[in-house]
């Protein structure tokens, strides 16, 4: 019993032991803003739609009023990460005792650039889910939807989700939390962690038939909670919906670390988010598939086949990347000197 403890303390007087301790932070912190959040956004809704409030805030409202307590929930994990963030900084810092911060290149490079590493990365995430959600179709787990969106529809409802979720997690997770991480930890150990928190944010969701019924209660964001770590009791939630979010964060982090900057991250979720939501526009589960749910779930995000296309994604982008332009790409084609000395 005195060696378990001595073996607790250690790990909670480690780096590890920080980022574990920030993280439970994180979501007690979350758990106690979250309805407090939630009855300001649904305020802010009531008052939204008639016009007399600013374009940003309207827009703002509108989706607050449509948004679930889940969706507030994990606003406020974000935030309350980014409130503890400091902590964390400040205890690392005091176990590494280091002088000179440990920094990822961050090289500023030509839009030009940019944009081609954003096209790629949108291409290879979109294209290889998209073959297997087509590889699966053949094998009768999904089947064609009766009625399918118009094209504009479908744009609006794959795209903007696309661009929305890939610009703002991208900025978040992989540019301020893993640049911030990167100035005290080693590039293994924040990509680990910010991929953790990553996974975490996102697996925040009841189980299927639980409701929270009075979201505005003290008490509810620890309800949520609760029910949602109920899905770590099936071992088949967290191989084929935890670990794969834990693998995007990670094939994301190490993307950013090797290019210097979030244009190819960006590519890549944007892919990913986008094909999902079409897929999905297009294409509904077959109750009578002969797949088991280990092998794919309800969508193209959890299953194990999922989990190895991903796989194969981040071995394509191993290979893809030393041969583009840019930090981290062709000798042939750096960027100019005076952009590789500015400072980040």
């Amino acid at each position: 019993m005195i060696d378990d403890r001595a073996s607790v303390t250690r790990f909670l007087r480690a780096e590890a032991g920080a980022v574990v301790l920030w993280v439970v932070g994180s979501l007690v912190l979350a758990a106690a803003l979250a309805p407090w959040i939630f009855q300001g956004g649904k305020w802010l809704g009531g008052l939204s739609g008639e016009g007399n409030l600013p374009a940003v805030l309207e827009w703002l409202g509108a989706a607050a009023a449509r948004s679930s307590f889940e969706r507030f929930f994990n606003r406020s994990l974000l935030l309350s990460a980014l409130l503890l963030l400091p902590l964390l900084l400040a205890r690392l810092r005091r176990l590494r005792r280091r002088e000179e911060p440990l920094r990822p290149p961050n090289t500023p490079y030509p839009w030009k650039i940019r944009w081609l590493h954003f096209g790629v990365g949108f291409l290879v995430a979109a294209g290889l889910l998209w073959v297997l959600g087509s590889a699966l179709e053949a094998a009768g787990a999904f089947q064609r939807r009766p009625e399918t969106p118009d094209f504009g529809k479908f744009l609006r409802k794959a795209l903007l989700p696309a661009a929305g979720a890939s610009l703002v997690e991208e900025w978040f997770f992989r540019g301020l939390l893993l640049g911030l991480w990167l100035k005290l930890a080693k590039p293994v150990a924040a990509c680990i962690g910010t991929s953790v928190v990553f996974a975490a944010v996102h697996f925040v969701e009841l189980p299927a038939g639980a409701v929270i019924t009075n979201p505005a209660a003290a008490d509810a964001g620890f309800r949520l909670l609760g029910l949602s770590a109920l899905h770590f009791t099936d071992l088949r939630f967290f191989a084929g919906d935890f670990l794969t979010l834990f693998v995007v964060g990670l094939i994301l982090a190490s993307v950013r670390i090797r290019t210097g900057g979030l244009a190819f991250a960006i590519g890549l979720h944007a892919g990913w988010v986008f094909t999902l939501k079409g897929f999905h526009l297009l294409h509904q589960a077959d109750p009578e598939s002969r797949l088991s749910s280990w092998a794919v779930g309800n969508d193209l995000r959890s299953g194990l086949l999922p989990l190895a296309t991903l796989a194969v994604t981040g071995a394509v982008c191993h290979f893809i990347l030393p041969r583009l332009p840019g930090p981290g790409g062709r000798a042939d084609a750096p960027v100019p000197a005076e952009s590789r000395l500015a400072p980040p």
